[in-house]
């Protein structure tokens, strides 16, 4: 049986760089937001890799097409959970608590840990890949905030099977490969 292992996050948060290390397969990547406006679905062995498009802010696209987007991703997961076999929530450690605060201030859930509640209330086992790590100044304390907003209570340490701290850019990805070495 074939199952899926998908990729989601915020535009511009190393989905598809890190896609790249996860499958071998290039697939478009940019420097701007809204790069990839599709999934891309790559087969290994017998998993199905997909990088989603991101969510959230696209430089150049109307509100219009960022909610179309939003809504194309919901009915994905709605309607093809039982295909799921993880969900790779890729975030921007290097930026996170920043952007989270910005929402909070607003008296608004930040998106992040809207999607990680969505998923995780589907009953989808959910990998938060916590990317940009090499551009972090302390990582335990990062990744302690991160877990924390997302429920799971400190030290960030024992949710290793739930928290991968990475680098895509730089390839270092050994965390989150040994998690889903562990769940398939």
């Amino acid at each position: 049986m074939t199952g899926e292992i998908v990729l989601i996050g915020r535009s511009n948060v190393g989905k598809s760089t890190l896609f790249r290390h996860l499958t071998g397969k290039k697939v478009r990547v940019g420097r701007r937001p809204g790069v990839t406006i599709g999934p891309a679905r790559v087969r290994v062995g017998n998993v199905v890799y997909v990088d989603m498009p991101g969510y959230g802010y696209m430089r150049g696209a109307d509100k219009k097409v960022q909610e179309g987007t939003k809504d194309f991703i919901v009915r994905r997961f709605e309607d093809g959970a039982e295909e799921i076999l993880l969900v790779i929530q890729v975030i921007d450690a290097a930026s996170f608590a920043e952007i989270a605060d910005r929402w909070e201030r607003r008296g608004e859930v930040p998106q992040e840990v809207e999607l990680f509640e969505f998923l995780t209330e589907l009953g989808l086992d959910v990998i938060v890949a916590a990317n940009k790590m090499d551009k972090v100044a302390d990582p335990d304390a990062t990744l302690d905030e991160i877990g924390e907003r997302l429920g799971m209570l400190p030290p960030w340490r024992q949710w290793r099977d739930r928290i991968a701290p990475i680098s895509a850019k730089a390839g270092e990805i050994e965390p989150l490969k040994k998690i889903i070495r562990s769940k398939i």
